[in-house]
């Protein structure tokens, strides 16, 4: 599979933990989407410096539109890139911040959570 299918691959199924299987529908709330834009932008820049300075490489053969050798240093914007980048990062992040989110508000309406609140854990007393 290509980088690309990988990374549609992980939208789709985060989608339907969501939407099907944690029940949470995040992807349907207005607060995910101001929550998602935040964590885009660090994102990005996080993406950019370990691509930029080449800590991470990708084969172009594997990401959309790419035709820069892993060799070669990859262009800031275009060439299937976003801030040095491949655009498919952008499908990874987003699965990993919906099944988060997703989870934690599905543990959240389970009843699963700490007592008592704060302090200690109760087999330190």
């Amino acid at each position: 599979m290509t980088y690309t299918q990988l990374g549609l691959s992980a939208v789709v199924i985060a989608v339907l933990i969501d939407v099907v299987g944690l029940r949470t529908r995040m992807v349907s709330r207005k607060v995910f989407w101001v929550s998602y834009g935040i964590i885009i932008v660090f994102q990005l820049i996080t993406n950019g410096v370990l691509t930029g300075f080449r800590i991470v490489r990708y084969a172009g053969d594997y990401i959309i539109g790419s035709t820069t050798p892993v060799d070669a240093p990859p262009p800031f914007i275009g060439d299937g890139r976003l801030i040095f980048a491949p655009v498919e990062d952008l499908l990874f992040g987003f699965a990993l911040v919906l099944i988060t989110l997703s989870t934690w508000v599905w543990l959240g309406r389970s009843g699963i959570q700490r007592t008592p609140k704060s302090g200690p854990p109760r087999w330190l007393k």
